[in-house]
């Protein structure tokens, strides 16, 4: 009996070892379990605070310079502050909700962008009907009266007409005038008619054909976008200066306009954003062209565009900038004979005649001064003195057999008449010189916050 009594006590002493083992070990896995959701309960308060720092630098940094950086690509837009204690699908979702929000973003502005633009199309159509019928009007005062001040008001009309047009250009609407085939030099001259400060640009001819015109379609367009490139030479350079323009042909990729300005030059930012607008974005937002909007470039981008010209800007050995619009081969033409070129237009260096010398050269008179030497080819002024009569002259009066003038001969001559005294009383009727500073008369101070350079 005393064995069986001592394997009872062993059984029982092991049954007791067991237990008070099971407990412990239930012990340590309880601590253990305890100081493990301890630990995560830390974790995920840690995970939670940084995601909503997360989303706070969202909310206040990244989709606000993420909307900056629409407008502006060098502003930075901020990642995330704390990767490390963000999961990657939490990462993943903020980083789709700063494209998400740019996508918003970029999206309204290209609604409220449109329906500026169709505002302004309206508007600027009804303005420039209005300019137009002022125009006609002025230019039947022009005819009835001789004040030279309806002249200053013409020109004012001009430049309010170009300015309408520009903005509906870029507002992506018609120019709103058509033309017949006009001849380049003449689309030049019209160009510096619609600039402030004209009489500071100066014209040199170098075409080989001088009848070298502009099929119909590309006419104002090209006047449009000549005249935007002079406006802005004009406005950003001293006014003492002259603004060079050179009209060049070529083999077979047609003519070139070169505008030449010793203003104030660019930068390499401003440079490169002259020239990514005149190469004529897809689109272009009102909202960054700047306040007030600069609208010159971005004008001559969008004509490059539509009627397929070239345009490159570069620094000038004038010291300010060089621009070069160039007109393909495709939408050039040459005039008929019999189409009268405008006495405006300036004659071809190439084509400037060369006095024969005579043999014996006659000493000018008292009151006749020696004619000025063209110099380096380019056209210059000569005296206007009658030529001698020759010794079997027909006499002045008439033949009773001879046909008289053609009623359109004499309005011709009349009309070339009128208006060499017009321009003649407008030009007796300015204040300033014409070498001095008087761009106030012509709204010079107006005409300088309207273009980009």
């Amino acid at each position: 009996m005393a064995w069986i009594v001592a394997v009872i006590a062993v059984i029982a002493a092991v049954a007791a070892t067991a237990r008070s083992y099971r407990a412990a070990r239930s012990e340590q896995l309880a601590v253990a379990h305890a100081e493990l959701a301890e630990r995560q309960a830390k974790a995920a308060e840690a995970r939670t605070a940084a995601l909503v720092d997360e989303i706070r630098q969202l909310a206040r940094k990244r989709i606000p310079a993420a909307a900056l950086a629409l407008s502006h690509p060098s502003a930075q837009v901020p990642g995330l502050r704390e990767a490390a204690e963000v999961d990657g699908g939490a990462a993943r979702l903020l980083t789709e909700a700063v494209q998400a929000a740019r996508t918003a973003v970029t999206e309204e502005r290209q609604r409220v962008d449109a329906a500026a633009r169709a505002a302004m199309r309206g508007t600027s159509a009804k303005i420039q009907s209005l300019l137009n019928q002022s125009q006609q009007l002025l230019h039947e005062l022009q005819h009835e009266y001789d004040d030279p001040r309806i002249l200053q008001l013409d020109f004012r009309n001009e430049l309010a007409l170009r300015r309408t047009q520009a903005t509906a250009v870029l507002c992506d609407a018609w120019p709103g005038l058509a033309r017949q085939r006009s001849p380049l030099v003449e689309i030049v001259l019209g160009a510096q008619s619609r600039v402030a400060g004209y009489e500071r640009i100066k014209v040199a001819n170098h075409l080989r054909d001088e009848r070298l015109a502009l099929a119909a379609r590309a006419a104002e367009p090209l006047a449009i976008a000549l005249a935007e490139l002079l406006a802005n030479a004009t406005a950003y350079s001293h006014p003492d200066t002259d603004v060079q323009v050179t009209v060049q042909q070529s083999g077979g990729r047609g003519a070139f306009l070169v505008v030449d300005d010793a203003g104030i030059g660019m930068d390499d930012d401003a440079l490169d954003r002259a020239r990514a607008l005149l190469a004529g974005p897809s689109e272009v937002l009102l909202t960054e062209l700047g306040d007030p909007p600069q609208t010159g470039f971005a004008v001559v981008g969008r004509l490059v565009v539509q009627y397929g010209f070239d345009c490159h800007i570069e620094a000038s050995p004038f010291g300010g900038m060089r621009t070069i619009l160039r007109v393909p081969a495709h939408l050039l033409t040459v005039l008929e004979d019999d189409h009268t070129l405008s006495v405006l237009a300036p004659v071809p260096v190439s084509a400037v005649p060369v006095p024969d010398r005579p043999a014996a050269p006659a000493e000018p008179g008292p009151e006749e001064p020696q004619p000025a030497a063209a110099t380096s080819g380019l056209p210059s002024r000569r005296r206007r003195a009658p030529r001698p009569a020759p010794a079997a002259a027909a006499p002045a009066v008439p033949a009773a057999g001879q046909v008289s003038r053609t009623p359109e001969q004499a309005e011709s001559s009349w009309a070339a008449l009128q208006q060499g005294t017009l321009i003649g009383r407008s030009v007796a009727g300015r204040a300033p010189a014409p070498d001095s500073d008087g761009h106030d008369h012509l709204g010079d101070q107006d005409e300088q916050g309207d273009d980009e350079k």
